[in-house]
């Protein structure tokens, strides 16, 4: 168990993080318009109510450190430091998207601040990700990957393969499992024998954290902690975020085997309002200076929107590039 408190996020740190976990929340409910509207096709799967698990991740790991993740991924690459119209432009499949316009929702990519996708099948980030992790300790760069995967994949026999390799090789990796307590449409109660997510890798000597995953505070906590044991060449590490969705699975996903009273109980622990909650409480900014961020983000969300629905479409000649034969 990880102990939390050993780390204190600055008043900065929390106004920061504020503003890029609501800048995650504006995007999210903005791609559920554009797909309402018919402006973005195919499978989308949004991070809203899941914003603290990549703020509280971000603090705490080096700019060089690589992520990969599932095909949950809107908020993990606007986090990598893109600019998010350009990951808005992808969703409308725009030539000028972060992966041409050609990858949409589940594939997004941006090797400049080494987030690595972005993937459509179950698990299949996890053995990848061990592989990134593979290559910073060959290359010895002292840097991580951090893979993320949810609690519907941890039960694919890839994962496994991946831990023991890296708990083998004494891999500088750490595994994140976003547990939003539903995989697809199924409790993890029904879906796996051992519900402690945390634990899966005590077979291969992997050790566990279990954090808040809606508490900013906690997974920084066990973030830092986690981050302190691999790069001192210990091996892996898996963080288990307990955290929650507020929307479907997809947006084709009326989310029926949830109750309402459930989701909005669960409201109440909203991880956006609990960071703002924090600010205004020690009064590390002013409601004024609130507002500002406030209308910044609305600000950047009304031009994202405009750019990513202008833009030119790709030319048929796309259709064949990055092709390998």
């Amino acid at each position: 168990m990880f102990e939390l408190g050993k780390y204190k996020l600055t008043l900065k740190q929390y106004v920061d993080s504020y503003e890029k976990m609501l800048l995650i929340r504006r995007f999210e409910e903005k791609c559920g318009q554009l797909y309402g509207m018919g402006l973005i096709g195919g499978f989308c799967h949004l991070y809203i109510g899941q914003e603290a698990v990549i703020a509280g991740i971000d603090l705490a790991k080096d700019k060089d450190d690589s992520t990969i993740t599932s095909y949950r991924d809107h908020g993990h690459i606007i986090a990598s430091g893109i600019d998010p119209k350009y990951v808005m432009a992808e969703l409308t499949g725009r030539a000028s998207g972060c992966s041409k316009g050609k990858g949409g929702s589940m594939h997004m990519f941006n090797s400049e601040g080494k987030f690595y996708g972005g993937h459509g099948i179950v698990g299949a980030q996890v053995p990848i990700g061990t592989g990134l992790a593979f290559a910073e300790k060959y290359n010895n760069t002292n840097k991580l990957c951090f893979t993320f995967l949810g609690d519907g994949a941890v039960n694919q026999g890839q994962v496994y393969e991946a831990f023991n390799m890296a708990a083998l090789w004494k891999l500088p990796v750490i595994y994140v499992i976003e547990n939003n307590e539903y995989s697809m449409g199924t409790s993890v109660a029904r879906s796996t024998a051992m519900t402690s997510l945390h634990r899966k890798g005590e077979s291969f000597g992997i050790p566990g954290f279990q954090a808040d995953g809606m508490d900013i505070d906690s997974i920084y906590n066990a973030t830092m902690q986690a981050v302190e044991y691999v790069r001192g060449g210990n091996g892996p590490v898996i963080i288990e975020a307990k955290t929650y969705r507020y929307r479907g699975h997809s947006m084709s996903d009326p989310a029926k085997y949830r109750t309402k009273d459930e989701v909005e109980e669960k409201k109440t622990y909203d991880p956006v309002a609990a960071v703002r909650q924090i600010i205004t409480d020690n009064a590390y900014a002013s409601e004024d200076q609130l507002k500002e961020i406030e209308n910044r983000v609305k600000k950047i969300i009304a031009e994202v929107a405009e750019f990513a629905t202008t833009e030119a479409l790709p030319s048929e000649e796309e259709l064949f590039t990055d092709i390998f034969k």
